[in-house]
């Protein structure tokens, strides 16, 4: 299948109305349907729609419209063009590309992220910070030419990447990443929420049958009093005389 105009009702609506072609022949170069074309003629589709000349475009020659014009069963062809645009060849996505000024900031950024974020992979710290394998294993294996004088640095505050490339690939590492099963703990344990939530009970209140009972009191004897009164009186009374 032949490929089409770049826009093709617009050249739709110039050919409808500068040549004599068949609705066949617009809709088969101008990969349209016929009832669009013929639509296109009626002012029903396309009416705000100005006209582009194939011509000028370099997408069709005056010779290719007039044989056409002269045989209904001839099809249009795309003309060829004149300058050759090479093809784009797709590259792998490389390191993302550091400033000059930043690329020392590099190894501080490799030892946060080692220290911060140890489940990052070689390759999410290469793509964050724009550097080499190499220079990743040398900063964990600290045989860096300047271990002594790294000192960890967040790669967003130094400009190196943003927030959201770096939350993006913690969450990542934190997928890939098996879950370990928590041991159960031993000893005491919390509270089911039942019982920690229930409300203590209330003191019942006082009352007279809650009371000790007291020891029964003892009669008192009326007369066994007065005959100890006598007694203390007599004393007193043999001192006076």
């Amino acid at each position: 299948m032949s490929q089409g105009p770049l826009m093709p009702k617009a050249t739709a609506v110039w050919l409808v109305e500068n040549t004599s072609l068949s609705f066949e022949q617009i809709a088969d170069f101008c990969k349209l349907h016929p009832l669009e074309v013929k639509g296109i003629a009626d002012g029903e589709v396309a009416a705000g729609i100005k006209g582009l000349d194939p011509v000028s475009t370099g997408q069709l020659t005056r010779e290719e419209i007039d044989r056409a014009q002269e045989n209904p069963d001839y099809r249009l062809r795309m003309a060829v063009a004149k300058v050759q645009l090479p093809e784009m060849k797709r590259t792998k996505k490389g390191p993302r590309y550091t400033p000059v000024s930043r690329r020392h900031d590099r190894p501080n950024a490799i030892l946060w992220l080692v220290r911060n974020h140890p489940e990052l992979k070689d390759a999410q710290i290469m793509r964050l910070v724009g550097t080499t394998k190499t220079t990743i294993q040398q900063v964990k294996d600290r045989t860096h030419w300047n271990s002594a004088g790294l000192q960890p640095m967040d790669p967003v505050t130094l400009g190196l990447c943003s927030q959201i490339d770096l939350d993006f690939e913690v969450q990542r590492a934190a997928k890939d990443r098996p879950q370990v099963e928590q041991p159960e703990p031993a000893g005491q344990t919390l509270m089911p929420a039942e019982v920690s939530t229930a409300r203590e009970p209330q003191p019942e209140p006082f009352s007279d049958r809650s009371r000790p009972p007291r020891p029964a009191e003892e009669e008192i004897d009326v007369n066994s009093v007065f005959a100890k009164l006598k007694q203390l009186k007599r004393p007193e009374e043999g001192e006076d005389q």
